[in-house]
């Protein structure tokens, strides 16, 4: 049984740490308001946000996932190969707000993933690409022969839609960005694409460097009583 006290270590953290590291930020905690929420050390937490190697036990996970708002199985990756929201009903009584343009960009950050949605040959289409904001821009890298290119070569229009849902609480919020897309190909966006590390989560060969303005943006957000 791993060992409370046993300080931190530089290795690369496992799922279960990246998941509580994530959502302890989300919630705006510090490790040692976290730790001494769930009652254990400090020390240990940090241990267990940093190591792959630790292995809490059902206790500590269970102490763990009341403080951070969410489940066991949550933290320990349960319900990843299904699709969102095929857990059971959260319960409460739910609201829809309709989100303004300050509170879209704050959801969007400085960067994240999101779903690029436009028209094919064939219909409708969307894709997940990773983006960061640049000027108040979108913008994303893409394959120069894939179908996004080929969409905006053909002047066909574009949106990036950004969401998030937490089935735990039943809650979550969706951004839609609307605006003119067009390729970045200025020596001076490019480096500051490069200085924001855009590097494509799907891997391959993506050297178009596509650039959507955030001209209309429109958001809802889903609470729960």
């Amino acid at each position: 049984m791993v060992d409370e006290q046993r300080p931190a270590t530089p290795d690369d953290p496992g799922d279960l740490g990246r998941r509580i590291a994530q959502r302890r930020a989300a919630l705006g905690l510090d490790v040692d308001e976290l730790a001494r929420r769930a009652g254990m050390a400090p020390a240990y937490l940090r241990y267990v946000e940093h190591s792959a190697h630790a292995r809490p036990g059902p206790a500590a996970c269970a102490r763990l996932a009341a403080v951070l708002g969410t489940s066991v199985a949550w933290l320990r990756g349960g319900g990843t190969e299904r699709a969102p929201g095929a857990g059971p009903d959260p319960g409460g009584v739910p609201s829809l707000d309709v989100l303004d343009e300050g509170a879209c960009r704050q959801h969007l950050g400085e960067r994240g993933v999101g779903r690029v949605v436009f028209d094919e040959e064939q219909g409708p289409a969307a894709l997940p690409v990773n983006y960061v904001v640049l000027d108040g821009a979108l913008v994303f890298r893409t394959a120069a022969e894939g179908p996004i290119a080929r969409a905006l070569r053909a002047g066909r229009p574009l949106a990036l839609e950004v969401d998030h849902l937490d089935e735990v609480r039943g809650e979550g919020w969706s951004v839609l960005v609307r605006g003119p897309a067009a390729f970045l190909e200025d020596p001076e966006g490019l480096a500051a694409v490069e200085h924001r590390g855009l590097v494509p989560w799907a891997g391959g060969e993506r050297h178009a460097v596509v650039r959507v303005e955030a001209r209309e943006l429109s958001g809802r957000q889903i609470r729960r009583a």
